[in-house]
């Protein structure tokens, strides 16, 4: 009985331990992890919500960029943190694609973290040269399907949702097509700027300014919904291509374990952020749709993402890196 006792106190001391830990957060500055160098999407997005939680709740939300494999060593840094609420990654669809990709993986994503919120994503787009003769989606692809092998298609890496989104559609419509991983979307559009690849895919948020100013002509969004600030561009759904749905998310997750009341002020804060008019906006520009969702609705989005992306890479025979 005595044991029985010590042992509720003891509980329950816990719990009041972890409540006001919680009640108290942040008490000191926090290191958002982002995989990734400077200056990406995910980099642009992170940098603005970082600014404005900051602002909200009075300590320094502060970035630290920690690329290299694939974004696995950033995840894995924080996969490996402790659950204290200090450190969080905020992190593009590596976390869902790298699992299938990589034969071996330093933190396992659906154990070592936990899912805080989806604070947007960025659809894929198909992307030509203004002097491609192409002007549909389905242009492109009767072009392609008359002469097989002539055409380069171009991605910002292997590994990447847009590289991925050009797997599927070449394996689902049987095309022929030679592809082109460049070192990431700056030199893959400058590619494509300069006529040396005819097409590309890639994440929308790079090129939404040179689709603007008439640079680059864009063919086709992988999304069931056209975009506020891009509405005359028809997503493949709609043109009768179907089940090519595939974005480069932003994602924000926190070491397993961490205090379920620190997990929902930042899931409440972060949606309250991206929601907010300005920041809405800012994000729009760079072709990241804000979200927000609760973490179980994030959570059956990473398990559905995880299966399509690894279908994709077993459909394709895509090797392990």
């Amino acid at each position: 009985m005595k044991s029985s006792v010590r042992i509720l106190v003891a509980l329950s001391a816990m719990l009041a331990a972890t409540s006001a830990f919680a009640e108290n957060y942040p008490s000191k500055p926090v290191k958002i992890i982002i995989p990734f160098s400077a200056g990406g999407v995910t980099d642009i997005a992170g940098r603005l919500i970082a600014q404005r939680l900051s602002e909200r709740l009075g300590q320094q939300f502060y970035i630290e960029n920690l690329g290299g494999a694939g974004g696995n060593l950033g995840m894995a840094q924080v996969a490996r943190a402790p659950a204290d609420g200090y450190t969080v990654l905020l992190s593009s669809s590596s976390v869902t694609v790298n699992p299938s990709l990589y034969a071996s993986m330093p933190f396992d994503p659906e154990k070592d973290l936990t899912p805080v919120t989806k604070a947007g994503g960025s659809p894929n787009s198909w992307l030509v040269n203004p002097d491609f003769p192409a002007r549909t989606m389905k242009e492109m692809i009767e072009l392609i399907r008359k002469e097989p092998g002539k055409y380069s298609v171009g991605s910002p890496g292997a590994g990447t949702t847009p590289s991925l989104s050009i797997e599927q559609l070449k394996h689902d419509l049987k095309l022929n097509f030679v592809t082109v991983p460049f070192a990431g979307g700056g030199p893959m559009t400058q590619s494509l700027l300069g006529g040396h690849v005819p097409i590309v895919c890639g994440a929308i948020g790079n090129s939404v300014a040179l689709i603007k100013e008439g640079k680059i002509r864009a063919l086709g969004l992988t999304d069931k919904k056209r975009l506020e600030t891009l509405p005359d561009i028809p997503t493949l759904d709609e043109m009768g291509i179907k089940d090519q749905e595939g974005e480069t998310m932003t994602g924000v997750f926190v070491p397993a374990g961490k205090p379920k009341e620190i997990v929902t002020l930042l899931q409440k804060e972060i949606a309250a952020v991206v929601k907010s008019p300005d920041i809405k906006a800012r994000l729009l520009e760079v072709g990241v749709v804000p979200e927000g969702n609760t973490p179980e609705e994030f959570s059956a989005y990473l398990k559905a993402d995880i299966a399509k992306w690894r279908k994709v890479i077993a459909d394709a025979k895509i090797p392990k890196i």
